[in-house]
């Protein structure tokens, strides 16, 4: 073990009483707490117990991770597959929105169960881990589908699989012709990073792009184990993606933000997507208002180096795909653009030639 990593406490917690034997919440909460453990899974990882101030009522960490009353609270304008996947399932397991990328779903288990979950009715311990016959079909469908250049290994979390199964995929989809890329989306380097190993590390290896996008919310989630781990990954070659998505109490300021990417760039992964909450069921208290999210954004541009800038996105209902948010910093006038300077926040007219000379030729 790396000089200065923390030792791990042993096992994951996955109910109330385990939660407040810990001292992770206080035990009048347990209660309450078992309703809520009776309809979305819990799951603290030793790493994540770890990173958990106990003695802050506000830690963001703990926030991301520990279940809250505010749970069993279901808003209107909150749906149970905010994304749509249930649509656009074809065969078990996939999910195809997009005309040339699909997700692949081949289990449902997490190493740890984020309390703002957009798929938190449908995942949890018991897996929803494809058997052998409908894996095949799935990745038989993507065999068939030549539009489809890129999958999508999603979940649950695919790093939650044995790298003997993880290896088998991968390398089922690399076969395939018309398919370009590949891309895992996970919270185990962070959250699991012990899962992080040279088996691991092997089972990605793809003749094809292969990226990892890495779920992180809080720079603090850059443990010592878990740098190590992304060092691993990329020293085997693999190319590292960040996302992200924006949260009440744990990063909805300025210098978490900041804190957040520069983060990640120090550890090799470049910040993909910052996501607007998906509404699922009992995720208000998450909610940061997108207009609130724009100006955050807005205030980093010219602080941050663009390596460290993502698109900020929301994930339209009934499966109308990923918009950009913005922020804007140019809008159009009778003479061609005015643009905000990032440095100085001065207006900068930038005159269309179209409109300024009669003289060019276009």
């Amino acid at each position: 073990m790396p000089d200065g990593v923390p030792l791990l406490k042993p096992r994951t917690l996955r109910d109330p009483a385990a939660l407040v034997e810990a001292r992770l919440v206080p035990p009048e909460a347990e209660p309450g707490l078992r309703q809520v453990a009776e309809q979305y899974a819990i799951a603290v990882t030793p790493a994540v117990q770890a990173l958990i101030d106990p003695s802050d009522p506000a830690d963001p960490i703990a926030r991301q991770y520990l279940p809250d009353v505010a749970e069993l609270t279901t808003l209107p304008a909150e749906r149970s597959d905010p994304t749509s996947d249930a649509p656009f399932t074809p065969v078990k397991g996939v999910v195809h929105r997009y005309p040339d990328r699909a997700l692949l779903k081949p289990l449902l288990a997490c190493p740890v169960y984020c309390r703002f979950c957009f798929r938190r009715e449908v995942v949890g311990p018991d897996g929803g881990l494809l058997t052998e016959a409908e894996l095949d079909a799935a990745l038989d469908w993507f065999a068939a589908t030549p539009q489809v250049r890129e999958a999508v290994l999603t979940g649950g979390d695919p790093l939650m699989l044995s790298p003997r199964r993880l290896a088998h995929i991968v390398q089922r989809l690399s076969a395939i012709s018309h398919l370009d890329i590949i891309r895992l989306h996970s919270r185990v380097p962070v959250a699991a990073p012990e899962r992080v190993n040279a088996a691991l590390v092997d089972a990605l290896q793809s003749e094809k792009a292969l990226f990892l996008c890495v779920h992180a919310n809080h720079a603090r989630e850059f443990s010592p184990v878990a740098k190590a781990g992304l060092r691993l990954l990329t020293r085997g070659g693999v190319s590292l993606l960040g996302q992200s998505v924006l949260l009440r109490g744990v990063n909805n300021t300025q210098q978490d933000l900041e804190n957040l990417f520069r983060a990640m760039l120090a550890s090799q992964v470049k910040p993909y997507y910052l996501h607007q909450l998906d509404r699922a069921p009992g995720t208000a208290r998450f909610e940061v208002p997108i207009a609130e999210g724009r100006q955050l954004l807005r205030q980093l541009r010219g602080r941050l180096s663009g390596l460290a800038w993502p698109t900020y996105v929301l994930d339209l209902p009934r499966g109308a795909g990923k918009a950009p948010l913005g922020p804007d910093f140019a809008h159009e006038v009778a003479e061609g653009w005015v643009v905000d300077g990032p440095l100085d926040r001065a207006d900068y007219a930038y005159p269309d030639l179209k409109k300024t000379s009669q003289e060019a030729e276009f």
